[in-house]
This record gives structure tokens, C-alpha cells and sequence, in this order.
């Protein structure tokens, strides 16, 4: 018979495992390459992202940020964005769920992600700076980053709380 802590880890194991492929997948096949700056992307990786934190927390959120869009990163031919990638994701993950974990209602989650794309804007526009050795040039490519935001936040917003209640309605009945 399986103790209660055990149960628990690997209930928390096998839901990170699956926010990290979520957060691939939607990242790696719903995406469209940017015309300006170095051409970045807009992808819906970040919609499991959010929804992920939200749900699960700041450490759930942080692992499938920083390995999911950073396994993208390695797999999709973007390796020297991978450890940008996993940092400024995981923070972002992490953020989310932090915040979301201390303000758990609409605003939370608004301010959550506002928070989420102020660390994608300066994270990626410094990655890129040190990537290609100039300060001005990663200036093109803020655009893309507020854009991307925007479309998970549209995304996100209106089912997070359907989605949380749903869950917890199938917790207590599993128990």
C-alpha cells in the first residue's frame, strides 16, 4: 500500500511531466516566425504556461516553462536561445504561480501575467543583446514579446477559473 507523501510526489511528478510536453507542443506546432528583429516567434506555449502556474503553482510552473520552451529551444534550432530560454521562462513560470498562489483571484491572475511579460521583454532583450553584441538591434524584437503575452492572456483569462473549479470537483471525487 502507498503512503499519502509518496502518492502525493508522484501525482506532482507525472503533472509536471505533462505541463512540460503541453508547454512543447503548444510551442513547438502552434507557432508563426516574426518578420522583424532577429525574427523570433509567436507561439501558444505560453497558454499551458499560465494555465499550469495558475493551477498548480510556482514550482510546477517554473519546470514546465524553463524544460518545455527550452526543450523547443534545443529541438526547434534555436539552441543558443536554450539557456536564455530556460531561465527567463522559468522565472516567468515561477512568477505566475507565486503570484497567483498569493492573489487567487481575476486580478491576480491579470497582474500575474502582466509580471510574466515584463520578464519576457527585459530577459529576451538582454539575452539577445549578449547573443548578437549590440544594445540597440534587440530593440525590433520587443514587439513580438507583448504581442505573444497578449494572445495567451486572451486566451487564459476567460477559462482559468472553469478550468481550476473542474479540477478541484475532480480531486475531491477521486479522493
Amino acid at each position: 500500500m502507498q503512503n499519502t507523501a509518496s502518492r502525493s510526489t508522484t501525482k506532482e511528478l507525472v503533472i509536471t511531466g505533462l505541463s512540460i510536453a503541453l508547454v512543447f507542443v503548444a510551442t513547438c506546432f502552434i507557432n508563426i516566425r516574426l518578420p522583424i528583429g532577429q525574427g523570433g516567434l509567436i507561439h501558444l506555449g505560453n497558454v499551458p504556461l499560465f494555465l499550469v502556474a495558475i493551477i498548480f503553482g510556482k514550482k510546477i510552473g517554473a519546470a514546465a516553462g524553463a524544460v518545455g520552451m527550452g526543450l523547443f529551444d534545443l529541438m526547434g534550432g534555436w539552441t543558443p536561445w536554450a539557456p536564455a530560454t530556460f531561465i527567463i521562462v522559468g522565472l516567468m513560470g515561477y512568477t505566475v504561480g507565486w503570484i497567483a498562489e498569493h492573489k487567487n483571484d481575476m486580478m491576480g491572475y491579470i497582474l500575474a501575467i502582466v509580471a510574466a511579460c515584463a520578464i519576457k521583454i527585459v530577459g529576451y532583450y538582454i539575452a539577445e543583446a549578449l547573443i548578437y553584441g549590440n544594445w540597440i538591434q534587440p530593440v525590433m524584437s520587443i514587439p513580438g514579446n507583448p504581442i505573444q503575452i497578449g494572445v495567451a492572456a486572451v486566451v487564459v483569462l476567460p477559462i482559468v477559473g472553469v478550468l481550476k473549479k473542474a479540477l478541484q470537483r475532480e480531486v475531491a471525487a477521486v479522493r
